[in-house]
């Protein structure tokens, strides 16, 4: 099985297994994520979710399943825009999920969307249970990358699709060289201010810089199965939408 980089990219040390680090790293800004996010992707985070759902909205999925989920903005959009009958929101991270399940209850989609403890390279879920699948933003903390993505494809219906966003890193100038600066110096920095966890914003920029992208990603996907893969760009790479379809 493949390695990436990203998969040796640890938030806190070497002694621990990286889906350890990650849940308590989550579980520790919590209460900051949401905030930190918006304004660290200058809130063009909402914009990318929608392009994502947009892909979706032609197959009307009935049953989603949102794996990295965190505190549920992309399954809570799910339920809003594509009024599905049912969505699960999946993470390692509780404490991401409470939150998650609060502002599902404030949002209305509570019904529709439920929470669960899941381990992407290993989901408890039965073989052919989706309509579509989704990540975002979460593919970068897996502790074995083309394993969560095998898993993906498994639980997938014949004919589903998957969904997945991720950040990348800008290729051209001079936003290659802007993303740069921002990535080592202003996401640490703000990170450290409103979340007070040093470790989490500056794995945040590593992470980035070596999980797989472009076409590394779209033949992963293809590798484990999946047919019709696509790869969209946006803000100039900033952000990468990566699709597939399960035949």
């Amino acid at each position: 099985m493949t390695q990436f980089g990203s998969e040796k990219i640890l938030p806190y040390n070497d002694k621990e297994r990286k889906g350890i680090q990650v849940i308590r790293m989550f579980d520790t800004i919590a209460h900051a994520y949401d905030k930190l996010n918006h304004v660290l992707s200058f809130g063009l985070d909402k914009g990318w979710r929608k392009k994502g759902i947009a892909f979706l909205r032609p197959f009307s999925p009935k049953v989603i399943l949102d794996i990295a989920t965190g505190t549920g903005d992309l399954a809570i959009a799910l339920c809003k825009r594509l009024q599905p009958e049912k969505v699960i929101g999946a993470d390692i991270s509780v404490g991401m999920m409470e939150i998650g399940k609060q502002k599902a209850e404030k949002t209305g989609v509570s019904g529709q969307l439920s929470f669960e403890v899941q381990d992407c390279t290993a989901l408890t879920y039965d073989d052919c249970a989706f309509d579509a699948v989704t990540v975002a933003f979460g593919v970068r903390n897996f502790e074995n990358i083309e394993q969560g993505i095998a898993e993906m494809f498994r639980v997938l219906k014949p004919g589903g699709h998957v969904m997945i966003l991720e950040l990348s890193t800008p290729e051209h100038f001079p936003v290659k060289q802007g993303y740069r600066i921002y990535s080592k110096w202003i996401i640490p920095a703000v990170g450290r201010f409103f979340s007070k966890e040093n470790s989490a914003y500056h794995y945040l920029p590593e992470s980035i810089k070596v999980v797989p992208q472009g076409e590394v990603m779209a033949n992963l996907l293809r590798k484990v199965g999946f047919a019709e893969v696509g790869v969209r760009k946006l803000t100039f790479g900033v952000c990468s939408l990566y699709t597939g379809r399960k035949l």
